[in-house]
Order: structure tokens, then sequence, then C-alpha cells
């Protein structure tokens, strides 16, 4: 069940301030506040979907195929295109989603040492 008070929804609703890198009406692009990497950017959808699974089945092919080609825009205007960068999505308890949330972490800018 999605939290409507989780930390994302508040920076939808503009309740909580964050360094946006790209927004629109459908999606937002910020800066992490925890940043494990010199560029660590989150990427959330605005619609309500609590994980990657929830996010798929909730929204249509083009709002999905939307959110990933605003990501790739982001990560070209982040300069991370030639060097490398890994996205990552974290989905529940065992895979680590502190949000409940969609959400991707973009991360560049040097080399990141998170293998999977």
């Amino acid at each position: 069940m999605y939290d409507e008070n989780n930390i994302f929804a508040k920076i939808i609703r503009g309740e909580i301030p964050c360094d946006k890198v790209y927004e629109d009406g459908d999606v937002s692009f910020f800066k992490d506040i925890n940043p494990i990497a010199k560029v660590h950017v989150l990427g959330i959808p605005k619609s309500q979907c609590v994980d990657f699974s929830d996010f798929i089945s909730k929204n249509t092919p083009t709002t999905i195929s939307e959110f990933f080609r605003k990501t790739n825009l982001v990560i070209k205007k982040l300069g991370i295109t030639k060097d490398g960068y890994k996205v990552i999505s974290n989905s529940g308890t065992n895979g680590g989603q502190e949000v409940p949330h969609f959400h991707i972490h973009i991360l560049g800018g040097e080399k990141v040492n998170l293998s999977i």
C-alpha cells in the first residue's frame, strides 16, 4: 500500500525542498542528500507507486517509456554518458529499498564500486 507521507511524496507536493536537476509534470530528478558518488541523482515518477513492479503494473507503456527516456535525458545533462554510470532501483526490504516510492539512483562522475 502506498504511503502518501513518504519523503518523495512530500517532495512531489513541494513540502520538502530538494536540489532539482530536472522536473516536469510527470517526473522529478534531484540530487541525493547522502550521495555515494560524485554524481548521485534520484529519479521519481510523480505517480503513486511503491516499487518497480508497482510502477510497471499501474502505468501505461507510454508512461513507463517516457520515464526512462527522461532518465536518459538527465544522464546526458549530467555529462556522465561517455565515462559511464549506474542506474539502480532497490525494491522491497530484501532489495534495500528505504523509501516506499519507486525511484532510481543515477550514479557516476567516478568509478562506482558497487558490484552486483
